[in-house]
């Protein structure tokens, strides 16, 4: 049996470690079989060698990414718990030779910032994957994200655009979505473009005001820096020094798909969001989303994301739901 105390400061700052939630404390009791004691400033594990080892790195992971500003909550915590126990199973697994790089922990992912500024805290990636998402967002000029619903796919696309379009990086967002599921054609929508398309793109607009202070947004659409149109307009245009994020992309034609990559001019990047096991077309083989990972994987510039369901942020329920209905998928 092992043992190990870890002391701080103050209670205050040992609590923000767990997200002052004890819950997380008996899960991580459950999770490495250890037993948990703490009380005023200090924190004690107790069991067998290894999973007290990979207790203490977790704090210890928690306890950089809270000195560098992070805020610490339900699933940043339990990152770092599997991020340390993973990382002490691989390395009891290998050789000390040819033990593998630590994997990210949550101080990794929280020196990877997007926006902040006022009253908005900045964006960071939550998951290994998301913090992929967004190294590849710098190193490519088109990249696809693919996988469930919940998993920041389209949050952290508009979050790069908007860093982007802070930095002056870029002039302009471009917004654009098809539009399936409403069966009828957008000319016999009522009212202009703009409101026949928002319902579509509410996702996007719901990421943006939730990033940027009200005065920020205003501006930014008062100069028309952030447009948004049906993916059916794009024909004809080169889009220069903009952001062109196309969200839920399952739902683009071959067709459309291909227009769409041809878009793109000088100083610009494109972003591409979508959920192959969400078709809307009919037949399913119809999607360009589809083609275009048969067809791009290993082209030059042109990076594939893939998400699972550990990448979920949402409620950790939604992850086993997705889960579940992935494993009926495969029976099927």
């Amino acid at each position: 049996m092992a043992e190990k105390t870890l002391e701080f400061e103050s209670p205050h700052f040992l609590h923000a470690l767990f997200a002052d939630d004890l819950g997380l404390l008996k899960e991580l009791e459950s999770r490495l079989g250890i037993r948990v004691t703490t009380r005023d400033s200090w924190i004690r594990f107790e069991g067998e060698s290894a999973p007290v080892d990979a207790a203490a790195a977790a704090l210890a992971d928690l306890e950089s990414a809270r000195r560098k500003g992070g805020t610490i909550n339900a699933h940043s915590f339990r990152f770092a718990v599997s991020a340390a126990s993973e990382s002490l199973a691989e390395t009891i697994a290998e050789s000390p030779e040819s033990a593998p790089e630590s994997a990210p922990g949550v101080a990794d992912l929280f020196e990877c910032r997007l926006l902040g500024s006022g009253s908005k805290p900045p964006v960071t990636p939550r998951t290994r994957n998301q913090l992929s998402y967004i190294e590849a967002f710098d190193r490519n000029d088109v990249v696809f994200g693919i996988g469930p619903a919940g998993t920041g796919k389209t949050y952290l696309a508009m979050a790069y655009a908007l860093d982007l379009l802070k930095s002056r990086e870029i002039d302009r967002i471009v917004l654009t979505r098809p539009a399936v599921e409403a069966g009828e054609a957008l000319g016999f929508l009522p009212g202009a473009l703009e409101e026949k398309v928002l319902p579509y793109l509410r996702p996007l607009y719901d990421a943006m005001n939730d990033m940027l202070d009200g005065t920020e947004a205003i501006r930014f659409a008062e100069k028309n820096r952030i447009e948004i149109a049906p993916l059916a307009y794009m024909r004809g245009r080169t889009l220069q020094r903009a952001c062109v994020i196309l969200d839920e992309a399952q739902n683009a034609s071959r067709e459309q798909m291909f227009m769409f990559l041809t878009r793109l001019g000088e100083h610009s990047k494109c972003i591409v969001t979508g959920d192959p096991s969400q078709i809307d077309l009919r037949p399913k083989g119809r999607s360009g989303l589809l083609e275009a990972i048969d067809l791009l994987e290993g082209v030059e510039g042109v990076a594939f994301v893939r998400f699972a369901g550990e990448d979920v942020v949402r409620h950790p329920v939604v992850a086993r739901i997705i889960d579940a209905y992935a494993k009926r998928g495969d029976e099927a």
